[in-house]
């Protein structure tokens, strides 16, 4: 039988790419979003075979929601080789407008939350059979945190730690844990940016770079290899000399802004 998938956030971007990836090289989907006519449309716009792969609609940021995808994945396909917990959402916030608040408890939810949720249905079964990937996505964003991007750097930086908590707790089971980073893709997400993107990465590029990361085992990954290093000067930097570097730096755009 062929390897079997599970990628949530597969509508679009990182995710798309990921599933086209890995497609291409022999597995079966199980593809998970909100949005499950912009897979549908997607798939058929490739060709893909339909014995292949599988829709499932959840909101990540829902528990039961996305428990219930990964039970009927299991149930329908069973227990993937693969899981991907890709989904995610970046929005700016300020501290001091009460509203900002709610998008930063959002932000965790789906971020944070719905990456253990979507780990949850596999992990005992994995453990059982002796095999299988948890990949999360992380950021180059969670290594230092950046003026306006709070939310989202904190829950990055969580996403970073929570994948190694888990690894070790994994250790001896025989199912691996990775984390990838991104540094700045081409993507819905990031197209709204005010500022410059330096190594901006196509999704494809990334795909590629990430499948051979988790194919030759690596458990943590810049990706770039460039923006690794950025992050590593920035994080070696003192903090006055970080403050002034980033002075003036436009903001990730608030849910209120247009």
């Amino acid at each position: 039988m062929a390897a079997l998938i599970f990628i949530t956030g597969a509508s679009s971007g990182i995710g798309q790419a990921l599933a086209w990836r890995y497609y291409r090289a022999g597995y079966s989907l199980a593809l998970v979003a909100r949005r499950t006519e912009e897979i549908q449309a997607w798939a058929q716009s490739q060709s893909l075979d339909t014995t292949r792969y599988r829709v499932y609609g959840a909101d990540v940021s829902d528990i039961d929601s996305i428990v219930a995808a990964g039970h009927a994945c299991v149930a329908d396909l069973g227990v993937p080789d693969v899981v991907i917990a890709n989904a995610g959402i970046s929005v700016g916030m300020d501290t001091g407008i009460r509203s900002d608040l709610d998008v930063m408890v959002r932000t965790f939810n789906t971020n944070n939350v719905g990456l253990a949720a979507t780990f949850h249905p596999f992990v005992r079964a994995m453990e059982e059979r002796g095999s299988g990937v948890l990949v999360g996505i992380g950021s180059v964003a969670g290594i230092r945190g950046l003026p306006g991007h709070g939310a989202y750097c904190a829950s990055k930086a969580a996403v970073i730690n929570y994948c190694e908590s888990l690894r070790g707790e994994l250790r001896s089971s025989g199912v691996k844990v990775v984390t990838l980073c991104p540094g700045y893709i081409d993507t819905p997400l990031t197209r709204q940016n005010r500022y410059s993107m330096p190594f901006l990465m196509q999704p494809e590029t990334f795909a590629d770079r990430a499948f051979d990361a988790i194919a030759k085992g690596a458990t943590y990954r810049v990706i770039p290899w460039q923006m690794g290093w950025v992050a590593k000067a920035l994080r070696a930097l003192p903090n006055g000399v970080f403050d002034k570097v980033l002075a003036g730096r436009p903001r990730k755009r608030r849910q209120d802004e247009a």
